[in-house]
């Protein structure tokens, strides 16, 4: 079981199109893999919404690679001989730098045959799965996405609000509130979301909503535009704040609402107050 040969690792590194300065990080992980990655979403934290997939991995795997925002009804579905590793990252507490968790993967690939990612929600919305799976493939690692229902979705449901409705929406933007430093684009165009579809879902927006709702304020968005704010998604402890563009931030001060939270805006918040009545 030697290295991969020179000729081959030429080729390879030409055909996937890796730059001298990504041929440099990789090359030494882009051995023989023994195993395969996983990305899995958990969903939104309700044990009962995890796929029947994602549950099975979960049970065979060798080693688990976790998110803080996993719940623990979840994580109790992991193999109890599996190897646990908390790599979660939640506002201003990192116990992983992204790349530190690519690296973790690629080197648990060598030696682990099924290597679970287990993320909140989707790993491919707002989950940062993309990234992760660009560098495993650029690291010639095994991958394969196992989609998560999204807690842009899920918990709205929970809380009695739907996010289409013939009386009320006919679209809906999905947007993160929190940007990471060096992105494509420097921010979002809060402006075109603003006009851009009749209800918008913002995650992890709370630590910036009071710009963000001034943003859509400014964009032509009425200060009476209802908005419900949804803690813990799907969980027992589940919370929902609602109020308008012009009064939640005020209101998220006075309640001690935090994160993690998903805001839903537009006039499909107005049936919180009819459908949540179903979930009392």
């Amino acid at each position: 079981m030697g290295g991969t040969p020179s000729h081959l690792m030429s080729n390879l590194t030409i055909n996937m199109s890796i730059s001298s300065q990504e041929s440099n990080t990789f090359n030494q992980e882009n051995k023989r893999c023994i195993g395969k990655v996983y990305l899995v979403g958990a969903g939104p934290g309700d044990p009962g919404l995890l796929t029947l997939k994602g549950k099975g991995l979960l049970e065979c795997a060798d080693v688990v690679v976790y998110d803080a925002l996993v719940s623990p009804q979840i994580l109790m579905m992991i193999n109890p001989q599996a190897e646990k590793i908390d790599a979660g990252k939640r506002m201003g507490r990192h116990s992983l730098f992204q790349e530190e968790t690519t690296k973790l993967l690629i080197e648990l690939a060598q030696t682990q045959a099924i290597v679970v990612r287990l993320k909140g929600g989707d790993p491919f919305v707002f989950g940062r799965g993309g990234e992760e799976m660009e560098d495993l493939v650029r690291a010639g690692v095994p991958v394969e996405v196992v989609p998560g229902v999204t807690s842009g979705i899920a918990a709205p449901a929970y809380a009695g609000i739907p996010l289409t409705h013939r009386s009320y929406s006919s679209s809906v933007t999905f947007v993160t509130g929190h940007e990471s430093a060096g992105k494509y684009r420097p921010a979002v165009n809060w402006s075109a979301i603003a006009h851009g579809s009749e209800t918008i879902v913002v995650y992890m927006g709370i630590h910036n909503l009071s710009y963000i709702t001034t943003e859509l304020e400014s964009a032509g968005l009425s200060p009476q535009t209802p908005i419900a704010l949804v803690r813990w998604g799907t969980r027992p402890e589940q919370e929902e704040l609602i109020g308008t563009l012009q009064t939640i931030v005020e209101q998220v001060e006075e309640s001690g609402f935090t994160a993690p939270a998903i805001a839903v805006i537009g006039n499909v918040v107005n049936l919180h107050s009819i459908l949540s009545r179903n979930y009392q």
